[in-house]
């Protein structure tokens, strides 16, 4: 099954929102915009119908080297993480 391109979603959303390609393009990189600006400032981004952005602090751990067995300090940091809103959990695994 083959995932959608960037371009066939724009197209898509271009045709069933009456939008022009350029139009939904732009629309799409201010919501990302959007949700990196408030990640960074409140630590997470709701995104209505989907899910929530979630920023999470990683914590120092020790792991091993795959190929030789060492292990190797990992150091900690920041992430983000994803999560589906219930509504689209549900549709989803219903289907």
């Amino acid at each position: 099954m083959a995932r959608l391109t960037q371009t066939q979603i724009i197209a898509a959303l271009s045709e069933t929102s009456g939008l022009k390609k350029t139009e939904v393009k732009g629309l799409m990189d201010s919501l990302a915009e959007m949700a990196i600006k408030e990640v960074k400032k409140n630590g997470e981004f709701t995104v209505p119908g989907f899910g929530k952005l979630k920023k999470t602090n990683r914590k120092a751990r020790e792991g091993r080297n795959p190929a030789t067995g060492a292990v190797i300090k990992i150091p900690a940091k920041t992430t983000v993480k994803f999560s589906l809103g219930k509504a689209m959990k549900d549709s989803i695994s219903t289907k």
